[in-house]
């Protein structure tokens, strides 16, 4: 009769202890996406370097992305990466990618397979958008991106202490090999 009393103690302390966590949220501040993106600048080609790991990028490196702007003010976007290795079997995904927010253009909806689409906020743009720092509402996705397959050490630390200030955990984090330019 003991042994069923602590069992349920413990599944009613579990299930509080789960109820607690959802309860109490984020207590993080909101992401914050920088002031304004001019789409035209944004567009061309960038060299990932760095990601919190995800599914959908299982195995890339080499990783880049190219935006396209369309006529009908949408945004082509093509992912490619290398399985494994610089010199693995290429891989690439196509998707379309809207603006949510027109004021800042820097919310962004981005889908890869109908009906699914994810957030896509620039949370980080260098002055002469050579770099950019991609997120997420829930801090759950990061990729940080550059025009050239590497980036100078101390932009690269300034990255990552904004981003850090702005809730994010850089355990997680990994570098992205890349070719040598």
């Amino acid at each position: 009769m003991k042994m069923i009393w602590y069992a349920g103690l413990i599944g009613l302390l579990a299930t509080g202890a789960v109820m607690a966590f959802l309860l109490a949220g984020d207590n993080r501040p909101p992401l914050r996406t920088v002031a304004r993106v001019d789409l035209t600048r944004y567009a061309g080609t960038w060299y990932e370097i760095a990601r919190y790991p995800n599914r959908f990028q299982k195995d890339c490196v080499a990783t880049t992305a190219t935006y396209t702007l369309r006529p009908d003010g949408r945004v082509t976007v093509v992912n490619r990466c290398r399985s494994k290795t610089l010199d693995g079997k290429p891989k690439e995904a196509k998707g379309i990618a809207w603006v949510v927010d027109t004021a800042s253009n820097a919310k962004l909806k981005v889908r890869f397979f109908w009906p699914f689409s994810g957030d896509y906020w620039i949370i980080d743009l260098g002055k002469d958008y050579e770099y950019a720092v991609v997120g997420h509402p829930k801090r759950s996705y990061l990729w940080i991106l550059s025009r050239t397959p590497t980036l100078d050490e101390a932009v690269y630390q300034g990255i990552l202490k904004r981003i850090t200030a702005q809730g994010y955990d850089l355990k997680p984090l990994i570098k992205t090999p890349q070719p040598k330019s």
